[in-house]
């Protein structure tokens, strides 16, 4: 395996993490704030952070990937739930803006 293979599984590897991070904070607050139980933002944000917690092993068993086949499928398959992660944050997001859930 090149360096070019597992060049873009490190950045979804630390930008995962990172949102995964996020997703723990936003529960963490809600739930500080007794808010859980009034909306479905903690609900969606708990579906957000399982999708990263699957591109984070997904891009892990990439980078730790034996064979190129595999690498490359199981970069594929972090880079897709990455998308679903974001896809769902930006969801959240724009629900909370217009105050649709909140």
């Amino acid at each position: 395996m090149t360096q070019d293979y597992s060049n873009k599984t490190s950045h979804i590897l630390n930008a995962s993490s990172n949102l995964l991070g996020f997703c723990f904070l936003v529960l963490t607050s809600l739930k500080f704030l007794k808010l859980s139980d009034q909306t479905l933002v903690d609900e969606l944000t708990a579906t957000a952070l399982l999708i990263f917690m699957v591109s984070c092993l997904f891009a892990f068993l990439s980078i730790r990937g034996k064979s190129i086949r595999l690498h490359v499928v199981f970069e594929n398959i972090a880079e897709y739930a990455f998308m679903a992660g974001l896809l769902l944050i930006f969801v959240i997001t724009i629900l909370i803006t217009f105050k649709i859930i909140a």
